[in-house]
């Protein structure tokens, strides 16, 4: 007998995320579907609008990333007119990136993820003089970690408990066997947990010093930046450059150290050295740190094989909706990309719920359309795309930023390079690229005051949009979740069309015309559920992407009509 498991929403924060997977009588996963129930209308928005908008309101696509898209549109549209910014223009566009970097990486790990391998409640039983001795083994200077801390920490959350208001750490799995840490590791993640609250304001800040404000900034313009008098004046280089260095104090101190004893404790937990059922992989250079010089970079890599990377060709991207609620089956190039909605809805189904009564339920068509995200491919293969990604093509390239902080990761752990290919790797891999930007992001600020030594003051390129002529353009590159791609059409003088193909729609599209699955969906496949009550599992595996929904679907009515109303409900169901 199957069971049929939902959880819906898997997201903590952002988006609108449905799984639904299929379990034997072993409680392992024998198949698994991702459903987008979210939809948006932004790429339909930007059409017939002046394209030095674009960038102003394709960064409304999401209220996390809102940098990645904003640079994203902004690129798409200088690509289109041939324009290179300035140096100078080049240079404060990636010090905003590593803002965006650090940012989205330490508050993915603690806020979103942590405590999918952090039990809160067992922190509370951690004695607070072993747990300071302990947060020497994985740092040679913890952070927030000493006995006083930690005890401070513990009282705190103690509190909590007491007047039974968890607040974030409310809902959990607090308990289940798929965790691993002690209590005292338990408590130090903790302590970092609540650290972050305060340094993610500081990170915050120092994206607003050269974009105006934070989230939303507003200093990017088509040929360059407009935050001129910030870059000029040595107070502002500085007030970032203070910022970067506390903020990469954190990151080495407090949250590379506890990927390194989540490493330590996890090796030997099955689930988590799964989740890495697509091995093939894409990745964009970004993060340019001088006139020619990437931190990350660019190459396809194919059934995990590290022996071996294949440039990219932009031709072979395409996007299908099979299995997606579009009318527009066929696998299209982003530039011929349509966006016509045609929702199916899901299917009636007498399910068991928690209680163990039947109940009238409802679950997707899978041999239908199941999801507003649709399936991106590359050459007809599916990809993942991710951090993971980054550094499984940074690795093989021989990038040596890569390369030197992926080996100190294996030896400080003694994980053989395969363990890379899971989600305990994926999660790892986020912590890898963070490093790496937070140890050489350096590299972009001194390039950027050099060059402003120089004489050079150059902020932004002259340009003219001839409304005779036909334009195309794209931006790629990779943002925290992944490979992000825009792709711009101008006709008139107007945006034509606009296509954007997201982090999370590379891995979690439903099935194609192939019959191949996505990241997500495979992710899961093969993994036993200790307890179907709380498939702690299954979470762990999909919060591993960062999924964000809200980027990876847009459409709408273009009248502005009513189409349908969804209400989403978490849930939890089983069928017979």
């Amino acid at each position: 007998m199957t069971k049929r498991i939902i959880v819906d929403p898997i997201t903590r924060i952002e988006g609108h995320l449905r799984i639904e997977v299929i379990i034997d009588e072993n409680n392992v996963i024998q198949d698994a579907f991702s459903t987008s129930t979210l939809w948006r209308g932004i790429e339909t928005i930007v059409k017939n609008r002046d394209p030095r908008d674009a960038g102003f309101l394709v960064q409304r696509i999401c209220g996390v990333c809102t940098y990645s898209h904003y640079k994203a549109g902004v690129v798409a549209v200088e690509n289109a007119l041939n324009i290179k910014p300035p140096l100078n223009a080049t240079l404060t566009r990636t010090l905003m990136n590593i803002s965006l970097f650090l940012h989205d990486h330490a508050v993915h790990f603690y806020t979103l993820h942590g405590l999918d391998w952090c039990d809160i409640t067992s922190a509370l039983k951690a004695d607070c003089a072993k747990a300071a001795k302990l947060a020497f083994k994985y740092t040679s200077n913890p952070i927030c970690a000493g006995e006083s801390d930690l005890k401070a920490v513990q009282e705190r959350v103690a509190t909590f408990v007491k007047q039974g208001a968890l607040g974030p750490f409310a809902n959990a799995y607090w308990g289940n066997k798929a965790y691993r840490f002690n209590p005292e590791q338990n408590l130090i993640v903790l302590s970092h947990y609540l650290k972050l609250l305060e340094v993610q304001r500081v990170i915050a800040q120092m994206m607003a010093i050269f974009g105006a404000k934070n989230p939303h900034p507003q200093s990017l313009t088509v040929g360059g930046i407009t935050s001129v008098m910030d870059i000029l004046d040595p107070s502002r280089l500085g007030e970032w450059l203070t910022k970067y260095k506390e903020v990469g104090d954190f990151i080495n101190r407090a949250y590379w150290a506890d990927i390194v004893m989540a490493a330590e404790a996890y090796k030997d937990e099955d689930s988590v050295l799964k989740g890495c059922g697509v091995k093939n992989f894409i990745s964009f250079q970004e993060m340019q740190v001088g006139a020619e010089e990437f931190l990350l970079s660019s190459g396809v890599v194919k059934n995990g094989d590290l022996s071996k990377v294949y440039p990219i060709d932009e031709d072979k991207i395409t996007e299908e909706a099979l299995h997606s609620w579009y009318a527009d089956n066929e696998p299209l190039h982003p530039y011929d990309g349509k966006t016509n909605p045609q929702y199916t809805g899901f299917k009636d189904a007498q399910t068991i719920g928690p209680d163990g009564k039947l109940v009238d339920s409802k679950i997707i068509d899978e041999n239908g359309k199941y999801s507003w995200i649709k399936s991106p491919r590359y050459d007809g293969e599916p990809m993942e795309v991710g951090p993971l990604a980054s550094v499984v093509v940074g690795y093989a390239s021989g990038n040596p930023y890569i390369v030197k902080v992926v080996d100190e990761f294996l030896k400080a752990t003694g994980l053989p390079t395969e363990a890379l290919f899971s989600t305990l790797g994926r999660t790892a891999a986020r912590a890898i690229e963070c490093k790496i930007i937070a140890d050489n992001g350096i590299l972009a600020f001194n390039a950027l005051v050099a060059n402003i030594a120089s004489g050079d003051k150059k902020t932004c390129a002259p340009y003219v949009i001839d409304k005779t002529k036909e334009y195309k353009g794209r931006y790629i590159g990779n943002v925290p979740r992944g490979m992000l791609s825009h792709w711009v059409r101008i006709k008139n003088g107007v945006v034509e069309n606009y296509q954007a193909v997201v982090p999370s729609t590379w891995n979690a599209g439903p099935i194609d015309a192939r019959g191949q699955k996505g990241p997500y969906e495979m992710s899961l496949i093969g993994t036993q559920v200790k307890d179907i009550t709380q498939p702690l599992e299954i979470i762990r595996h999909i919060h591993s992407f960062d999924p964000c929904i809200a980027c990876a679907v847009h459409v709408m009515d273009t009248k502005g009509n009513e189409l349908s109303q969804y209400k989403v409900e978490p849930s939890f169901a089983r069928l017979r």
